[in-house]
């Protein structure tokens, strides 16, 4: 690639721009942003990648770009493309290595006063109770190898047969936290070894639980249907399939690479490697993603547990007096065999969304019952020191986006440029001050994760809303993070 991005946007609406087919283009480019952001955008080359993936054969609509948009793998993150079921492709790089990355949010019935004081002992236990960062690991959880594949095969499904929260839970799960198409058989020995023992851990990076609460309300009507009212206490669990679902993505870019050549499929770049969605490659590589997901919803699932037993404890509470329930469990880095109506038809398509997420419209039959009148939840975690959101999915964004938003704030610099910003400061005292205390497996990683190191969340989600895909419920302040 050259130094800087050749690809020019063109305006069609408040915050939105097209790249217009050109070349090897097989669709339109669409990339949702307001203006001040696009200087920033223009710097890496996710631009390209927009382009790139609408070479990719069997798109449907455009290839598109959230405006949490940044360079990733092949895809961008914050990258959403649809390609037919029957004619067109799955590619591992329109999910990423941490498939299922995603975010929940349980609500309690604590208001703010009631926590505020105790921050530092929640935090303290759930940093013991939770394991986090590279490698981190249960000795309490080692599962047999058929115990690890029915894990695969039901995801959360498994967790709450096992103890690990209630059947409601299930209920307020994206896909009720199973893909019934996984494929244990699909995942390597390798990719097992790896995530035998990371069941109920925090992954490295951006992952965390956060303890937050509500500092305010958009829409009450909706609020109040997601269990969410003013300084009600809230936690956020972000974190994915561990290297469990890195090493699956790993062991399948060797094998796309063999099939892009194998059908005769010209990449515009080789991180794009893929094989049509029907191929024997490509029902393999969604069996084993699919499986993948089902770990991490099952990882989310056993950490809530663990979350509601340390809260419990230290606030000598009564799991009903605390009332920590789900609001909602949603995945980023997903590709999703889904029905939309496109081209003026109905047909399933496969929905890659890389560091995107879901945001189906009131009376989707996806939602649970409680959900028809709202929409889905939508959850935006921001950084650590400033605030996240949660939305509700629109018709506008099945029209549009095949019912998908933005993920996050979305990174404004690189790690290493951040621990190099951070030197010489103590980003935890600082953070401290604003009153939120942390704690991390390293300290690096505070640095690596320090809120300029971010967008802010608050331009992404003006963005999203001003675009109508998804619209404003709430916003959450942090009060304690725990950090891989």
């Amino acid at each position: 690639m050259s130094e800087a991005t050749t690809i020019k946007l063109e305006k069609i609406g408040d915050v939105k721009f097209r790249i217009p087919r050109h070349g090897k283009m097989n669709a339109d480019g669409m990339v949702y942003a307001s203006d001040s952001m696009l200087e920033k955008i223009y710097e890496d080359h996710s631009l390209d990648q927009v382009y790139n993936v609408a070479t990719l054969p069997g798109i449907v609509g455009s290839s598109m770009a959230m405006p949490d948009i940044h360079w990733g793998y092949g895809f961008p993150i914050g990258g959403v493309a649809a390609f037919s079921a029957d004619e067109g492709i799955i590619s591992p790089g329109g999910v990423g290595y941490d498939i299922n990355c995603g975010v929940r949010l349980l609500r309690t019935e604590l208001e703010l006063p009631k926590v505020k004081g105790k921050i530092k002992d929640i935090v303290s236990r759930l940093f013991s109770d939770i394991p986090s960062g590279v490698g981190s690991s249960r000795k309490d959880l080692n599962l047999s190898f058929s115990q690890l594949n029915e894990v695969l095969k039901e995801g959360a499904i498994w967790a709450v047969a096992n103890g690990f929260g209630s059947h409601e839970d299930l209920e307020h799960i994206e896909t009720h936290g199973s893909i019934d198409m996984a494929d244990p058989d699909m995942v390597s020995d390798k990719a097992k070894k790896r995530g035998k023992n990371q069941l109920g851990t925090l992954g490295s990076g951006n992952h965390f639980v956060e303890v937050g609460y509500v500092d305010e309300v958009y829409d009450e009507k909706v609020a109040a249907a997601f269990g969410l009212y003013l300084s009600g206490v809230t936690v956020f669990i972000h974190t994915g399939s561990r290297g469990l679902g890195h090493q699956v993505c790993d062991d399948y870019i060797r094998v796309m690479l063999n099939a892009a050549r194998k059908y005769g499929i010209e990449l515009a770049d080789k991180q794009l490697c893929c094989a049509p969605f029907n191929s024997p490659e490509g029902k393999e590589y969604f069996g084993a993603m699919s499986a993948a997901a089902n770990f991490a919803f099952c990882n989310r699932q056993i950490i809530t547990h663990w979350v509601r037993e340390s809260l419990q404890r230290v606030l000598g509470m009564s799991p009903k007096h605390l009332g920590l329930e789900l609001v909602y469990d949603v995945a980023h880095n997903m590709a999703k065999l889904e029905r939309h109506t496109a081209g003026g038809k109905k047909q399933m398509l496969v929905v890659h969304r890389k560091g995107a997420t879901r945001a189906f419209p009131p009376h989707h039959p996806e939602l649970p019952d409680d959900y028809k009148e709202t929409g889905q939840p939508v959850l935006i975690p921001g950084d650590m020191g400033r605030y996240s959101y949660v939305l509700a999915g629109t018709q506008k964004a099945m029209e549009e986006t095949f019912g998908s938003t933005c993920h996050g704030a979305g990174r404004l610099m690189g790690r290493n440029a951040a621990i190099k910003k951070a030197h010489g400061r103590d980003i935890r005292r600082e953070l401290a001050d604003e009153g939120i205390y942390v704690r991390a497996a390293d300290s690096m990683t505070i640095c690596e994760e320090m809120p300029e190191a971010y967008k802010d969340v608050s331009v992404v989600v003006d963005v999203v809303q001003k675009a109508g895909i998804s619209r404003k419920v709430a916003r959450l302040r942090p009060l304690g993070v725990i950090k891989g």
